[in-house]
């Protein structure tokens, strides 16, 4: 469980390595969210649908109305932290953070962006800072 909010912990912080289990198990925390959001907001969306093709009154779907609100705001909240781990695991590849922006390849950029998060990081420190994965750093998140 650290590892998924350590990003947020970390809000905007694009200096110093972040190791694959940080990326990916904020990937996967994620994941549950929009799966639990998106799960309201569909209810809510198909409601909408229905309310348009019938001619019946129906009460209006509020929980899916706050589904698609929260949805919104987890979207943006976690924008500036999902970006800068993704800076930081390129750090720790010893790789600029502006590799990130391969993301912006149509139909390729995700498929790059997933085969690099997946790379193991450099052993040792490198110009990006210390090793995230050794145990006998103290002053990794400093």
């Amino acid at each position: 469980m650290e590892s998924m909010v350590l990003p947020f912990r970390r809000y905007a912080d694009f200096s110093g390595r972040s190791g694959r289990q940080e990326y990916w198990m904020f990937f996967l925390f994620n994941m549950i969210v929009y799966v639990v959001l998106g799960d309201a907001s569909i209810g809510y969306l198909a409601s909408m649908g229905a309310m348009r093709d019938s001619s019946q009154s129906t009460s209006f779907p509020w929980a899916g109305m706050i589904g698609v609100f929260l949805l919104v705001i987890y979207s943006l909240a976690a924008f500036i932290p999902s970006i800068a781990v993704q800076v930081r695991r390129f750090h720790d590849q010893d790789k600029s953070g502006w590799f990130v922006l391969l993301g912006l390849i149509p139909y390729l950029g995700g498929l790059i962006l997933i085969i690099f998060m997946c790379l193991e990081g450099t052993r040792g420190p490198n110009r990006f800072g210390p090793d995230p994965r050794d145990p006998y750093n103290a002053d990794v998140f400093g």
